[in-house]
């Protein structure tokens, strides 16, 4: 078997969808005569823990571990929690900041680059160039973000000329909250710099969706290949669907991802409708921000509104298959229309029809149409979202509402390890 080093930051017990793409993959690749070895943190500061998840990693892979300082953990101390919302992407926008808040994020954008684990880049380096070269293993992938990962496999391509695969689960510079961290031009100049160095020099390229291909060719004469996210689990039987007209989103929802449009609708829908009023619930899987709950206040939702906090990963699957329509929600950005989040292929299992709301022409869009596994809308389209969830509402009445999705088989974590395995032997 191929030996091939997986360098990822996130592993088990980190919880959220960082960690599910190279656990299936660590899963599979045996099956198709890779062994890997994965290098991760020994003591992360992860922002969600799910203790589940360790039960799927196999006592037969080689997991290797090196101490990381972690500036979150001094910064939650000093801001009261603070640094850890931020951790977990939850940005307020920028007229809610305080500036405590701000601060954070002018750190956190300039000093930190390109990202808080930096620091880890060059104990990292040291230690796996020994283990490299004594275990003779002329493969490594890194997978980011954090994107500073990427910089371990770019000094362990020069230090030993080894077969360096950069897996990018999410853009660098075009990434919707770059924006966001207050960065001075020298900073910008900094990403743009270290993003260029890594796409170029790194052998072979991954990305998760046909977008970011297309971005990246504008940067980079190396090959890219796309492997997206997928799901492991095969659909059951029959399960209890709620009883109730239930709307789930399950994962974290941004101040950005707030979908006023959609919260308007319901909100007609059940001034309009007193039967629809008496079925609604909305329930929210995971970190919420506080502009979307003050969002549901004003449209009058909140009485239907179900908050549950974040869950492990087999409660989170479960959910989806018990709910009558699964939201997901994209922020309204010509840069996120790449962005392809884990938990679609999920939803697509799930036997539920999946209500998207995002950016046009994005590849969210392209999968569900193909897949025929629900609807898609722009955040501006209230009119056809309201009568899509009236026509949803009087199929549930008639306990008809269900999806009727095609081709799914190609998005098996197995079957997209078969494409990555290729990509790591050719």
């Amino acid at each position: 078997m191929k030996k091939t080093l997986i360098v990822t930051y996130y592993w088990p017990p980190a919880g959220g969808p960082g960690v599910q793409r190279w656990l299936k993959f660590v899963k599979y690749l045996p099956d198709f005569n890779i062994e890997p070895i994965v290098f991760a943190p020994e003591n992360p500061s992860y922002p969600i823990l799910d203790e589940s998840l360790n039960s799927e990693v196999s006592k037969a892979i080689e997991i290797l571990k090196l101490p990381i300082k972690e500036p979150y953990r001094a910064a939650n101390l000093v801001s009261k929690g603070q640094a850890e919302t931020i951790s977990k992407g939850i940005i307020p926008v920028e007229k809610n900041q305080s500036m405590l808040q701000k601060l954070m994020i002018y750190i956190r954008g300039n000093f930190f680059i390109p990202d808080a684990r930096k620091n880890w880049v060059k104990p990292s380096v040291k230690y796996l160039s020994a283990y490299l070269t004594q275990h003779n293993i002329d493969t490594v992938i890194t997978t980011g973000p954090p994107h500073s990962l990427h910089l371990i496999g770019l000094k362990l391509k020069e230090q030993l000329n080894i077969q360096w695969i950069a897996d990018f689960r999410d853009p660098w510079t075009n990434i919707g909250y770059h924006k966001k961290l207050r960065l001075n031009a020298a900073s910008r100049a900094r990403h743009k710099n270290l993003e260029k160095k890594v796409l170029q020099l790194a052998d072979k390229i991954i990305v998760t969706s046909g977008v970011t291909e297309n971005e990246f060719k504008s940067k980079t004469n190396q090959p890219i290949s796309v492997i997206t996210n997928g799901y492991d689990h095969e659909i059951k039987g029959a399960t209890q669907l709620d009883s109730r007209f239930s709307i789930s989103h399950i994962g974290t929802l941004l101040s950005e991802r707030n979908p006023e449009n959609l919260w308007k609708a319901l909100y007609e829908l059940s001034r309009e409708n007193n039967t629809f009023k008496s079925m609604l619930q909305i329930n929210l899987i995971g970190s919420v921000s506080q502009e979307v709950l003050l969002s549901l206040e004003s449209y009058d939702l909140s009485q239907y509104l179900n908050l549950k906090g974040y869950v492990s990963h087999a409660e989170a699957i479960e959910n989806q298959r018990t709910s009558q329509l699964l939201l997901l929600v994209e922020i309204d950005s010509e840069e996120t229309r790449c962005i392809i989040p884990g938990k679609l292929f999920e939803y697509m299992v799930s036997e539920r029809p999946i209500l998207a709301i995002g950016p046009e022409n994005s590849d969210v869009e392209q999968i569900i149409s193909e897949t025929n596994t629900g609807h898609y809308f722009l955040h501006s389209d209230h009119k056809a979202l309201k009568k899509t969830i009236l026509e949803q509402f009087e199929a549930f009445r008639q306990q008809d509402l269900k999806s009727h999705p095609i081709g799914l088989q190609q998005y098996h974590r197995k079957a997209l390890t078969k494409t990555l395995a290729e990509l790591i032997l050719n």
